[in-house]
């Protein structure tokens, strides 16, 4: 038996409607209307012979042969991507140099550049992992083009791309000590994950002590695998060993933007965006 082809629009409807939870607002951001939504759904099932969304009055949930389907959609689609930009997009090519806050670093930093490396081999990538306060400062003295990194409370500054949760971490089998602070790892003074935590611990009455203070959050996550204390991380940047410790006071989303090229004058910054962007997607 011939196994089908899947068609690339179609995964990348069916890709939508799992972002946005729905018909109608996928077909917003395709500009579609949602009877085509519901079409393009309807091939597709057809085509793999298996329902990939739980319909219901309220909302619209991913089957389990969908939650399959996902991720390798994503792939096929970030592949397809990755060749037209390479063979059909305008010709790019210069010096970048991008700061990036190690907060993006768990996510697969690493995997990202190379993608882009191969997509746009004439651009030659600087890069430089470190907080986001003095990437930035970096950058207003000139040693940055492009800087990926947090957005303080109320900011406008920067482009917004992404919008992540953040949580209480700590080893899956961590239990806070009875009759004794809380004991934190956080970043140095200046950060604003630590300044979130210690005035949410305050506002809720909780007593609280930083044993472990470090420049980075890999250090932080080592600290809290082993047990030591307890920090706080995106929910998103996870990395192995560790667990969400609820009944803790709630700390808020923080917005993800980057920053730098305003008047868009390094024709190196858009395709990146676009990279990080993805890699960003949920």
């Amino acid at each position: 038996m011939r196994l089908p082809d899947l068609d690339l629009d179609l995964l990348r409807c069916f890709v939508m409607v799992a972002e946005q939870g729905g018909f109608t607002a996928a077909g917003e951001q395709l500009g579609l209307t949602q009877s085509a939504v519901s079409l393009r759904i309807k091939r597709l099932e057809e085509a793999v012979r298996r329902p990939l969304f739980q319909r219901t009055s309220r909302q619209v949930a991913l089957t389990r042969e969908g939650e399959t389907l996902l991720g390798y959609a994503r792939r096929l689609l970030a592949l397809n991507d990755e060749a037209v930009r390479r063979l059909v997009a305008a010709p790019v090519a210069g010096r970048l140099r991008l700061g990036v806050a190690d907060h993006f670093v768990p996510r697969g930093l690493a995997p990202l550049l190379a993608r882009f490396a191969r997509a746009y081999p004439d651009v030659r990538l600087e890069v430089e992992v470190g907080r986001s306060h003095d990437l930035r400062a970096k950058l207003g003295r000139g040693g940055f083009d492009l800087v990926l990194g947090k957005r303080r409370d109320g900011e406008t500054t920067g482009r917004p791309i992404h919008t992540e949760t953040v949580v209480w971490a700590a080893a899956p089998d961590w239990e806070a000590p009875t009759g004794r602070p809380l004991p934190l790892a956080l970043l140095p003074e200046g950060c604003m994950f630590r300044e979130r935590a210690l005035t949410a611990l305050g506002r809720a009455g909780l007593a609280f002590e930083p044993v472990f203070t470090c420049d980075s959050l890999l250090g932080l996550a080592a600290a809290a695998q082993a047990g030591f204390a307890l920090t706080v991380l995106g929910r998103g940047g996870f990395p192995p060993g560790l667990a969400e410790v609820p009944g803790l006071p709630s700390l808020g989303v923080v917005e993800m933007a980057v920053f730098g090229d305003p008047e868009g004058r390094n024709p190196v910054v858009e395709p990146l965006v676009g990279f990080i962007r993805e890699s960003l997607a949920p």
